[in-house]
């Protein structure tokens, strides 16, 4: 039982070290055509910036990894939605209120309706100002 539980946690540590290398891997095609993002502040690329919330973070120390520095996204770096459209073969995906009509008219490679303090319930984060609400 013992040879069981270590076999097992050998393989999960190989597995977590490995992981980094495989969101570094360089696609020569994309493997999707497009992400759309939904959520809250873990994948928020920058929506509140544009929202009247306290719940904002385009100031230091919120985005010090980048070259252009804030974001608007609730990390200093990358969020895992970042890394995933990285291994995805995809830009950045932008995020929806960052975006003038014509461009979200011509982005053909997803958005990102996520907002910092939303919730599943239309009343979660209301408190602080407004989020993105996407369905009526």
């Amino acid at each position: 039982m013992q040879e069981n539980t270590a076999k097992t946690f050998s393989m999960s540590l190989l597995s977590l070290c490995l992981l980094p290398f495989l969101f570094q891997a360089k696609c020569s095609s994309p493997l999707a055509p497009a992400l759309y993002i939904f959520g809250d502040s873990l994948t928020d690329s920058g929506n509140n910036n544009v929202l009247n919330t306290l719940a904002k973070v385009n100031y230091k120390p919120y985005g010090i990894d980048f070259p252009d520095g804030p974001t608007g996204r609730f990390t200093n770096g990358n969020t895992f939605v970042d890394f995933l459209a990285q291994f995805l073969g995809l830009p950045d995906v932008p995020p929806y209120l960052g975006l003038s009509v014509a461009q979200k008219s011509s982005t053909i490679t997803g958005m990102n309706y996520a907002s910092g303090s939303a919730g599943i319930l239309r009343e979660t984060g209301t408190a602080l100002g407004n989020i993105v609400l996407v369905l009526n």
